[in-house]
């Protein structure tokens, strides 16, 4: 496990290094999401290669994963939230008193992104499948994939 941990710091150092090779990786400044939510950062790497900081809230507990996004008004371009899974599942995901249309980015065991529900529909019971075991999904404004040109096999770093 401490080879599996230092070699994914490793390959995230050579990233950073590679993406902000003058060291300005700073996000901007977040909106007020979710209380209590904690708050880090996501990098996507997507061809160009082009860096993509994500001021991103977790949730981390059943409650949270329960809330989510539910009842926010707006989401910032470069903010985020990400559910993550222990181990590779099929997620499904909804809509339900989420009021902003999002992107969600379905994240494979191996940090990629494996599939992308975009644009979903504000206040929808429908189920967002993953098609497939996937580790996570990432939650961003509607639109945010197509604007920053990111598709599956896209890389996310949690930092």
């Amino acid at each position: 496990m401490k080879a599996r941990v230092s070699s994914r710091l490793a390959a995230w150092a050579i990233t950073v290094a590679l993406c902000f090779p003058d060291g300005a990786a700073v996000a901007l400044e977040p909106a007020h999401l979710v209380a209590g939510f904690e708050r880090g950062l996501a990098l996507l790497e997507t061809e160009g290669p082009r860096c993509l900081l994500i001021d991103t809230y977790f949730a981390n507990t059943a409650k949270q994963r329960s809330q989510g996004l539910m009842f926010v008004e707006t989401l910032e371009e470069f903010e985020g939230m990400y559910f993550g899974s222990e181990s590779p599942v099929e997620l499904n995901m909804w809509m339900k008193n989420t009021l902003v249309p999002l992107d969600m980015l379905f994240i494979s065991e191996d940090g990629t992104v494996s599939h992308i529900a975009r644009n979903t529909q504000p206040q929808s019971s429908d189920r967002i499948a993953s098609r497939g075991a996937v580790v996570g999904v990432l939650e961003l404004n509607a639109g945010f994939a197509r604007r920053w040109r990111v598709a599956p096999g896209t890389r996310l770093w949690l930092l």
